[in-house]
């Protein structure tokens, strides 16, 4: 039985949404056929089955699973005898921490990096949608944000510490081998290169090493999409 995964898309193809590289990742760790399927920005009606308006949605025989932290449960439960995403409760309120810090310390930066460039590349039927909805969020125009998102780039790096700290002492956030924590921050990255070709961590960052071995994974998923490269 294939599952499908309800994702965003964007101009020229791209697939950027951290959320839904978190999804993807999870189901290539449990080793799951998965069929995806491009949502833009406007296409609520595409998931209006879900009863909500966000992606990732996953479609795994009856059963209809939104947001990504739900779909990875979802799946370490359901799926026990596949490679665990958590490992044990422990790993698992570990990984929501780790959620957890990735949504307050590392994406509001990030967001003020990227805001305009992801604009730039959403398809040009949804661009209207995203700069309405995002300007409200912001409280100022995309062009007032791009101007000042050189101010973020070092607060962005800045709030990767904890993660470099690791890294350097390891390949992966969760050892030796990578587990839902490490899809977590990379989805954040995938976002990054999916929209900008802004080096957000430098060639000499532990990070930098440890994402380009999360691209190879699952033979090499997160190149296979269109995005940036540095």
């Amino acid at each position: 039985m294939t599952s499908k995964l309800y994702e965003l898309l964007g101009a020229d193809d791209r697939r950027f949404s951290p959320y839904c590289w978190r999804a993807r990742l999870a189901l290539a760790h449990k080793k799951l056929e998965t069929e995806y399927v491009p949502v833009g920005f406007t296409e609520k009606d595409k998931i209006a089955f879900s009863g909500q308006t966000q992606v990732p949605v996953l479609v795994d025989g009856v059963s209809t699973i939104c947001d990504s932290w739900d779909i990875a449960c979802y799946l370490d439960d359901t799926y026990a005898d596949a490679p665990t995403l958590f490992g044990d409760a422990v790993g698992r309120a570990t990984a929501w921490f780790v959620s957890c810090w990735n949504e307050t310390e590392v994406f509001p930066p990030l967001f003020q990096l990227l805001a305009a460039d992801i604009h730039a590349h959403a398809r040009p039927e949804d661009q209207a949608y995203f700069r309405e909805s995002r300007e409200k969020r912001l409280g100022q125009s995309l062009e007032q944000c791009a101007e000042q998102a050189p101010n973020y780039l070092e607060p962005f790096r800045l709030s990767l510490r904890p993660a470099r700290h690791v890294l350097k002492h390891q390949a992966f956030l969760c050892g030796t081998s990578p587990a839902y924590a490490d899809y977590i921050l990379f989805g954040t990255f995938q976002w990054a290169r999916g929209v900008s070709p802004l080096a957000v961590i430098k060639r000499n960052d532990p990070l930098h090493a440890w994402r380009d071995r999360m691209l190879d994974l699952f033979d090499g998923l997160g190149r296979s999409v269109t995005a940036y490269d540095y």
